[in-house]
């Protein structure tokens, strides 16, 4: 394994290694404000960019499987042992089953708002937005974001994929995303934990009350991967909770890694 295949993080703060795997689309700098409070509370915080995404290495191939191995390979680099881990919807499903692969390595494990159940793919829009970029006729942040809110109408949603454009030449912009394997492989993001994969350690799942992604009906499911697991209710949140009620995600977050 090659250095430029490990993948590319921001380490905040020192103490207790906390590894955070951003969601679909996102980066590890999109968790930087609880990092920053996280190293503050005794935690050497690794922001992760998953392949595929933010800085990390580009490939055809993009799976659970190899997320996990990803994710192994980072953690032997930086000869880290028993980490905590915390997902956030794609990054929740790559590490639900890391744990349950290489239970040894992990203390705790956190999951943010998703299930280890299938969801059928539903990031049609978002995907066909991206596409109808054409950076040589959108060369203006300005001008990106109109031509996405054609497909994407909330405002919320365009600007945190506007994070992922950089300039890529002086007179270019682009994705920081592989927005071409992304949509390749847009069916694997929802796959389903494998049957009876267990992971024993103390699990936290938290889930925004406004979002459908874990319902009453997934805690029977929940409960046989991850016996020794508690489901928390963070009110007045969506999907991205950490960014819409941060007060209340991080007390519980805190709470639970102490």
């Amino acid at each position: 394994m090659n250095n430029n295949q490990i993948l590319h993080s921001r380490i905040i703060g020192e103490g207790k290694p906390l590894l955070i795997l951003h969601g679909y689309f996102g980066m590890g700098d999109n968790w930087k404000s609880h990092a920053s409070k996280l190293g503050e509370d005794g935690f050497e915080v690794h922001l992760i960019d998953q392949r595929n995404h933010g800085r990390s290495f580009h490939s055809d191939e993009f799976n659970y499987e190899v997320m996990v191995a990803d994710l192994y390979n980072y953690i032997q680099h930086y000869n880290l042992e028993k980490v905590a881990l915390l997902g956030h919807s794609m990054g929740g499903k790559t590490v639900m089953l890391f744990a349950t692969e290489y239970a040894d390595l992990v203390s705790k494990l956190v999951v943010a708002d998703i299930s280890p159940r299938m969801y059928p793919p539903h990031h049609h829009d978002i995907l066909e937005a991206l596409n109808s970029v054409d950076f040589t006729i959108q060369d203006s942040r300005s001008l990106i974001d109109e031509k996405l809110s054609g497909l994407i109408p909330e405002v919320g949603v365009r600007q945190f994929l506007l994070k992922s454009v950089y300039r890529k030449t002086k007179d270019q912009y682009g994705f920081r995303f592989n927005l071409k394997s992304l949509t390749e492989n847009n069916n694997e993001v929802g796959e389903a934990l494998p049957s009876f994969t267990v992971f024993e350690g103390e699990t936290l799942f938290l889930k925004g009350e406004n979002s459908g992604y874990i319902s009453v009906n997934e805690e029977p499911i929940i409960n046989a991967h991850f016996p020794n697991s508690t489901i928390k209710k963070i009110t007045n949140a969506g999907h991205w909770l950490h960014a819409e009620n941060p007060k209340d995600f991080y007390t519980a977050l805190i709470g639970f890694l102490k």
